[in-house]
């Protein structure tokens, strides 16, 4: 049997539904053959560091049997077959850093990790402006060695940049320059299928090909998004574009004072970005961005129910950050970026009632005064707001880009939070043709009382935005078959498809079970 930890009181081992503890120990010793004994994790401590750091309660409903962690496609393919003789499923994480919703832990209790971490090579090429790297590839690698090598490409990068390059483009992580749809940049990926073999998707399927990393798609069907979100195969390279370092750069950040003013600013920016002046997703974010990084709620209040309105004026005149703030970067050639500084002016500065001031950047000057995105995890501070062992999930439904709709979401988003006594920290993610409202419920882990309401009020949104027609784009693996269910045009004809492809592909449902609704025939957790 694996390993007993100091953590054994309070972690039952939970072993893949099934599967005897003799024939997981026999999985295990087979899969040590592969990768070395240092990296098949069995411990209680080493489940304990699996489960999600921020889990609505213990965690423990999601929690692994244990993790393995191989360094090549090799040692991928060699696992996937021995997944297969001994039925034992395996959760594929990057970096396993997917904090809010979910980190490492697997959607079905029992399912192993397979931990890509080791797996974290880079080519980068400067002059096409692309990279071919490997799961275990995180943001602060990818940066260090653009910078160390003297790259001129610029990145990318989540608010949270702990995480894995490719693992965040699966999820369809965004960031906030003109390559922040991640999923997007995406050129070219090789994915071990659950039987083992190795495909490549676009130019990358004719063997010596010279366009991988150049041209998205191929001949015949492009099967790249079949990867993403989904547990039809695991990811072992992909090529990703980056940005050329530009001429110039400027950015701005504009507060607004009050809460309606974000349906004209909404209808003002959608235009902007339908038009390509801002190239890059948007973040509307309300007061509390600000406010819980830099402080802790105790500093404001410490009564009952959710922060009432009094309060969060003073925090707003605090921070001077108004209820609604966001930053807008241009980047290009100088006489491109002057030009839309000048468009901003033109459409902004009647609305908003004073004049923008940027921040403008050209080559040679220090990097931190551009728009370039640098890793950083300061936005995970949010998570001390109530002190404790801190927490936070994410609902992020998806709707038009429309200021009348933004401000009714709002409305009704920020009443639905005072009625669970729980403080509205909200964002409307502008896209291309969309808006992601991404509400972050901020919670104490200890707080049984907190917890129950935060995972109520999650249903409660759940069942609000279908109303409106409204759907999660990702979610946490505690509600995504609530979500997938969500989806139910033609009796479900979507769901229905996921899962004829995943018992073709997948019969013995090795893969991530349970990974956005899609593979079912495993559920039920421990044996």
């Amino acid at each position: 049997m694996p390993e007993k930890g100091k953590l054994g009181e309070l972690m039952e081992l939970v072993l893949p539904k099934g599967i005897s503890a003799a024939a997981f120990d026999a999985a295990l010793a087979d899969f040590r053959s592969v990768v070395g004994d240092q990296w098949v994790l069995a411990t209680d401590s080493d489940r304990e560091t699996y489960l999600d750091a921020y889990a609505l309660g213990d965690g423990h409903n999601h929690a692994p049997s244990a993790a393995v962690a191989p360094a090549s496609v090799e040692e991928v393919q060699a696992l996937l077959r021995l997944a297969n003789r001994h039925k034992v499923p395996l959760w594929p994480v990057g970096r396993g850093k997917n904090l809010g919703y979910g980190s490492a832990a697997p959607a079905i209790p029992g399912t192993m990790v397979l931990d890509m971490s080791r797996m974290n090579r880079i080519e980068a090429d400067g002059h096409f402006a692309h990279a071919l790297i490997e799961p275990g590839v995180g943001f602060f690698d990818l940066y260090n060695h653009l910078k160390d090598n003297d790259i001129p490409l610029w990145m990318s990068v989540p608010g949270n940049a702990w995480g894995s390059v490719i693992g965040n483009a699966l999820e369809r992580g965004i960031g906030y320059t003109p390559f922040g749809d991640h999923t997007d940049m995406l050129c070219g990926l090789e994915v071990v299928l659950p039987d083992g073999e190795i495909v490549r998707t676009g130019m990358g399927a004719m063997e010596g090909g010279k366009a991988w990393q150049h041209y998205q798609h191929g001949f015949g069907p492009d099967w790249a998004q079949m990867f993403v979100q989904s547990n039809f195969g695991i990811v072992t390279k992909a090529g990703v574009w980056l940005q050329p370092e530009p001429e110039m750069s400027a950015k701005v950040t504009i507060n607004l004072p009050k809460f309606e003013d974000i349906s004209w600013a909404v209808d003002v920016l959608a235009e902007l970005r339908r038009r390509d002046v801002i190239q890059h997703n948007i973040v509307f974010g309300n007061y509390l961005h600000d406010a819980s990084v830099f402080s802790q709620r105790s500093e404001w209040y410490d009564g009952p129910g959710a922060i009432p309105d009094d309060v969060s004026q003073k925090i707003i005149d605090h921070y001077g950050s108004g209820w609604w703030s966001f930053t807008l970067r241009l980047f290009g050639y100088e006489g491109t970026v002057k030009s839309h500084m000048q468009v901003l002016r033109d459409m902004i500065e009647p609305k908003l009632g004073k004049a923008l001031e940027f921040t403008e950047w050209r080559k040679g000057d220090p990097i931190e005064k551009s728009a370039r995105g640098i890793p950083s995890v300061l936005a995970l501070q949010i998570v001390n707001w109530h002190g404790g062992r801190g927490g936070h999930v994410g609902f992020s439904p998806v709707m038009p880009p429309d200021g009348a709709l933004a401000l009714a979401q709002a409305k009704r988003m920020k009443a639905r939070f005072e009625e669970a006594g729980l403080d509205y920290y909200t964002s409307f993610t502008m896209g291309r043709r969309h808006i992601s409202n991404v509400n972050l419920l901020i919670y104490d882990r200890d707080n049984a009382d907190m917890i129950a309401r935060t995972r109520k009020l999650f249903e409660t949104l759940i069942e609000d935005s279908a109303k409106m027609g409204y759907a999660e784009y990702r979610t946490h693996p505690d509600f995504m078959d609530r979500i997938a269910r969500g989806f139910d045009f033609n009796n479900h004809a979507l769901f229905r498809l996921n899962e004829r492809l995943k018992a073709m592909l997948d019969p013995n449902g090795i893969i991530a079970p349970g990974k956005n609704g899609i593979g079912t025939a495993l559920k039920g957790g421990a044996a």
